[in-house]
């Protein structure tokens, strides 16, 4: 006859839990917990120095990916950990450069964990473009998710672009192209059209992340954002009305991020613009290396608001998918010891005292 021993059960119990607690957080997630993903942007300028740190936390944090939101390098001038390297380079031998050199020192950092790429502006600075992106990061717009994706919404679709989407757990993470003027174009609006009527009735997708280079128009850092182009005013604010519509039509829970301003902030949709019924949760965080901007003079809507600093945003997902971000900061103490020996500690400091600068950029002006 079974004789219950409360002793060995809880005995059971706790080598249960202590097993549990060492098993990476992937496991868990696959068994239906909560689990991670790690977003940050505009590496260029030191981003040789942070993004290794950047790399470090996501695998600390067993985030099942990290998604770069664009501006890898200047390509306008020298990057100051590249020239720091290269101190006798050329601009053309440096343009030749910049992107393997971003490969090497910044995508290779994160091992095996997969990496999603957005086009920043600067990716399009003379003699880079568009095409060329395409053809230098094709590894990375190959990504197995990306393709099963892209073939499964049309079975004949076989061309690579700057915009993509995959789903994951019964998140839609959308990527999107805004890094020139001309965009949002009619052939990129109508893809997210789709895109987003098929989440609206896929009841196994539960939230969708939007994830691009500039900011919607409309933000709190809107000077620096989509509406600095009339057609990306235009073509900004029907992807944020889409997205809202979505979010109250399909009961989908809608999030937005973003770089291209050098600082970190949270609730950037907040603003006098908009009603608070109608503010999409937002982020902005090009924290990944660039020359740091300071915050924008109305800061009424935003939570986290911090400048001069480098970091990261650590996403949670819950089951239900509900997304929780944190900005997690990078510290000196956190640049990984090969990268301070490569680099030497004078260009270390010198990224964490001096990559500073005075812009200021301008808050959302509303249309009377």
């Amino acid at each position: 006859m079974f004789t219950f021993n409360k002793t060995r059960w809880l005995a059971a119990l706790s080598a249960f839990v202590t097993l549990c607690a060492g098993m990476p957080g992937a496991l868990f997630a696959q068994s239906g917990g909560s689990w991670r993903f790690v977003v940050s942007g505009d590496s260029r300028n030191c981003g040789d120095v942070v993004m290794p740190a950047i790399a470090a936390g996501a695998k600390a944090n067993d985030a099942a990916f990290f998604w770069h939101l664009g501006d890898d390098r200047a390509i306008y001038d020298f990057d100051q950990d590249y020239h720091a390297l290269h101190p006798k380079a050329s601009i053309a031998q440096y343009e030749a450069q910049a992107w393997p050199d971003f490969i090497a020192h910044q995508l290779d950092a994160f091992g095996t964990m997969p990496v999603y790429l957005a086009m920043g502006n600067h990716e399009s600075i003379p003699p880079k473009s568009r095409i060329d992106w395409v053809s230098q990061f094709a590894d990375w717009l190959m990504n197995p998710a990306i393709r099963k994706q892209r073939l499964a919404d049309d079975p004949s679709d076989h061309q690579l672009r700057t915009y993509y989407h995959w789903i994951e757990r019964g998140i839609d993470f959308i990527t999107l192209d805004n890094a020139t003027p001309d965009q949002f174009d009619s052939a990129q609006l109508a893809w997210l059209q789709k895109v987003l009527n098929r989440d609206s009735e896929d009841t196994a997708v539960r939230a969708i992340v939007v994830g691009m280079h500039e900011a919607l128009p409309d933000s709190i850092s809107s000077g620096h954002s989509m509406n600095e182009s009339p057609v990306g005013t235009e073509s900004g604010r029907l992807v944020y009305s889409e997205l809202l519509k979505l979010e109250r039509g399909a009961g989908k829970r809608v999030y937005v991020l973003a770089s291209h301003s050098h600082f970190v902030m949270s609730e950037v949709y907040a603003t006098a613009c908009r009603t608070s019924q109608d503010v999409l949760p937002g982020w902005i965080v090009g924290t990944a290396g660039a020359v740091r901007y300071r915050l924008p003079k109305d800061l009424a809507g935003s939570g986290v608001h911090e400048t001069d600093v480098y970091g990261y945003v650590l996403a949670t997902v819950a089951a239900d998918g509900t997304i929780d971000f944190q900005f997690k900061q990078i510290d000196p103490s956190d640049i990984p010891a090969a990268t301070v020996k490569e680099f030497g500690q004078p260009v270390i400091d010198a990224c964490f005292s001096d990559n500073k600068a005075d812009y200021v950029p301008a808050g959302a002006v509303c249309e009377k």
